[in-house]
C-alpha cells in the first residue's frame, strides 16, 4: 500500500481502522479488506485491541473499540467549528422546519460535524460524523468549488438520495476562504423542486452567521 503520512506503520493501523468502519471482520475478511500481509495484519490489528481501539464481538471478529467512542466524544466537543455554529444552525432549522447540517471537507469526501435534525416525522437524517462524496449534493459542491448563484447557494434535488432536496451555501473564514458549507435537507415533497429558491436566502444568512462567529471566536 502507498503510504499516506510517510510513516508506513500509522498508515497501516489506520487502513485497518477505516476496514472496520462498514463491519465486523474476522482476520481473513480483514486482510482481504486491507491487502495486507496476514501476519502484518494479524500484528497490527492485535496491537490496536490493546490500546482498546479495537475489540472482538461475541463471535472472535474485530470491530472498532470502545476507545474509539470516547476520542470520537472528545474531538467533537474541541471542535470548535461546530460549537459555534450550533446556535446559527438552530435558528435556521426552527425557522424552516427541515433537517440542517454542517460540512467540512475532509480529502475528497465531506464529513458532517454537526446534523440537527427537523421536528417532522418525515425528515432527512444525517448522522454526525458520517462521510459523504464531493461530487454529488449541494453541500458537497459548495466544498468542491463550485460557483454559487447569485444569491449564494447551491441547490440539488435528487442528486444523491432519491426524494431528497437540499441547499447549501459557504462557511467564509476571515480570509476568505470556504471552510465549511451550512445546508438544509429534507423530502422534495416539502422543499419543492427549487429549494434554493424557497430557503436559498436563510441559508446564506446562516453561513454569514457561522462565519462571523468563527471570525469572532479566532480574536
Amino acid at each position: 500500500m502507498d503510504s499516506v503520512s510517510g510513516v508506513g506503520v500509522i498508515d497501516k493501523a489506520a487502513v485497518i481502522l477505516q476496514a472496520l468502519r462498514a463491519r465486523p471482520l474476522d482476520l481473513a475478511e480483514l486482510q482481504a479488506a486491507t491487502a495486507l500481509p496476514r501476519a502484518t495484519a494479524h500484528r497490527l490489528v492485535v496491537a490496536l485491541e490493546q490500546h482498546h481501539l479495537v475489540r472482538r464481538d461475541g463471535q472472535g471478529r474485530f470491530c472498532l473499540g470502545f476507545e474509539l467512542v470516547a476520542l470520537g466524544r472528545i474531538a467533537a466537543e474541541q471542535f470548535r467549528l461546530g460549537e459555534v455554529a450550533r446556535p446559527a444552525m438552530q435558528d435556521l432549522r426552527d425557522a424552516c422546519g427541515e433537517s440542517v447540517q454542517l460540512y467540512v471537507r475532509e480529502d475528497d469526501a465531506r464529513r458532517c460535524v454537526v446534523s440537527l435534525q427537523s421536528p417532522h416525522a418525515l425528515r432527512w437524517i444525517v448522522p454526525e460524523g458520517s462521510v459523504l462524496p464531493l461530487d454529488v449534493g449541494s453541500a458537497g459542491r459548495v466544498l468542491a468549488g463550485e460557483t454559487v448563484t447569485a444569491g449564494g447557494w447551491i441547490d440539488s434535488v435528487e442528486e444523491r438520495e432519491p426524494g431528497v432536496a437540499s441547499v447549501s451555501a459557504p462557511v467564509h473564514d476571515g480570509a476568505g476562504r470556504v471552510i465549511a458549507a451550512v445546508s438544509v435537507s429534507g423530502p422534495v415533497e416539502r422543499l419543492t423542486r427549487a429549494p434554493g429558491e424557497r430557503l436559498g436566502p436563510a441559508v446564506v444568512d446562516a453561513g454569514a452567521r457561522i462565519g462571523a462567529a468563527v471570525r469572532d471566536a479566532l480574536r
